[in-house]
């Protein structure tokens, strides 16, 4: 599953920049809904990672059980938080 296909997949589009309120939202709870499905490790660690861009990331301590995956989930927010310190 690579990004564009995520953001088709929940949101209808490539880019949510352009989605109205409405559509954000309906599309944030198909994510997050299939985030609490999900019980593949991989799919599951990209789907945080997508909500956590968007803003809608579940607490890594309720997301991952496995400390291994909240060390991930901390790197991942560490390096989009730098890349966006360095886009300003």
């Amino acid at each position: 599953m690579n990004f564009d296909q995520m953001l088709i997949h929940f949101f209808g589009t490539e880019d949510v920049a352009d989605l109205a309120p409405e559509a954000l939202a309906a599309g944030l709870d198909r994510l997050l809904v299939q985030f609490g499905l999900e019980r593949d490790s991989g799919r599951r660690f990209a789907l945080w990672c997508l909500a956590y861009m968007l803003g809608a990331a579940p607490d890594l301590e309720v997301a991952f059980k496995d400390e291994a995956d909240r060390d991930a989930a901390r790197d991942f927010m560490d390096a989009v938080d730098r890349d966006s310190d360095e886009d300003r």
